[in-house]
C-alpha cells in the first residue's frame, strides 16, 4: 500500500467510524443503523452456505467447516440486530412490497460502496459457484477485519444507563469477536494457497479497493445531501406479540 492510500485509509476509516458511532448513539438514527446491519449480516448467509458446499465438493473440508460456522455466526448476528430493533418497537421494512420505479435497473440499485469495491468484476463472477477463491478470501478478509474494529467502537459509545443499549453493547462486542475470528481463518486460508508476499500484495490491493469504495460511498451521500433511505418501520402489534411469545 502506498503512502497516499495509507493516509486515505486512515482518514476514511476515522470519518466512517465517527459517523457510525454518532448514528448508533443517537436514539433517532440507531434503528436505521441496526436495520442496515441486520440486512447485511443475514443477507450474507446463503452466499456463505453455498461457498461451504462448494469447498466440500472440492475436497477442502477445513474451509467448508469454517465457512459453515461463518454462515451460522452471521445468522446469529442478524438475530441480534433484529432483536435490538424489536426492543425499539421497530423492524426492517419488507422490500418485496415496495413499488419499483419504472426505470429501475439492477446496476443502479447496487450500492456505490460495493460497486467501487468490486469494480471490474461482473456480477456473474461474484456468485458462489464462480467467484475466485482468492478474490473471496481477500475481499472478505478486509471487510471482516474492519468490521471487527467498527463494531467494537460502536459498542463502546452506547450509553450504559438504559437496558436496551446495554444489551445491544454486549451483543455487538460478541459480534466484533466473531468478525475477528472470521478475518483470522480467511487470512490462514490465503496463506495456505499463496506465499506470504503474494498474500500481502493481495491484501494491499483490496485495502486500496476499500479506500476507493469509502470515497465512492461518501460521494454518494453528498449527492443525496446526506439523506439515507429509511430501512425500518414500526413493528406491528402482532410482531411484538410473537417476539414476547418466543422469549
Amino acid at each position: 500500500m502506498n503512502f497516499l492510500t495509507h493516509v486515505l485509509h486512515l482518514a476514511g476509516s476515522s470519518a466512517a467510524a465517527y459517523v457510525a458511532a454518532r448514528q448508533i448513539r443517537d436514539p433517532l438514527t440507531r434503528p436505521n443503523v441496526l436495520a442496515g446491519f441486520q440486512l447485511a449480516e443475514s443477507g450474507s448467509v446463503p452466499f456463505l452456505e453455498a461457498l461451504s458446499k462448494r469447498a466440500a465438493a472440492e475436497g477442502d473440508s477445513w474451509l467448508a467447516e469454517k465457512l459453515m460456522k461463518h454462515a451460522a455466526d452471521e445468522a446469529r448476528h442478524g438475530h441480534i440486530f433484529a432483536h435490538a430493533l424489536k426492543q425499539l418497537d421497530k423492524q426492517v421494512i419488507d422490500f418485496k412490497n415496495l413499488p419499483k420505479p419504472s426505470n429501475d435497473k439492477p446496476n443502479e440499485r447496487r450500492s456505490p460502496f460495493f460497486a467501487a469495491y468490486f469494480e471490474g468484476f461482473p456480477p456473474e463472477q461474484l456468485k458462489p459457484d464462480n467467484i475466485d477463491w482468492k478474490v473471496f478470501m481477500a475481499s472478505t478478509y478486509i471487510l471482516e477485519l474492519d468490521a471487527s474494529k467498527d463494531f467494537a467502537r460502536m459498542a463502546n459509545v452506547l450509553p450504559e444507563d438504559e437496558a436496551t443499549a446495554r444489551n445491544l453493547k454486549k451483543g455487538m462486542l460478541s459480534i466484533a469477536q466473531d468478525e475477528t475470528g472470521h478475518a483470522a481463518y480467511l487470512y490462514e486460508a490465503m496463506t495456505c494457497r499463496m506465499s506470504v508476499v503474494e498474500v500481502q500484495q493481495l491484501v494491499d490491493e483490496w485495502r486500496t479497493r476499500k479506500v476507493n469504495a469509502l470515497l465512492a460511498m461518501v460521494n454518494g451521500l453528498l449527492q443525496r445531501s446526506g439523506q439515507i433511505p429509511s430501512l425500518v418501520k414500526d413493528a406491528a402489534p402482532a410482531d411484538m406479540s410473537d417476539e414476547l411469545a418466543a422469549a
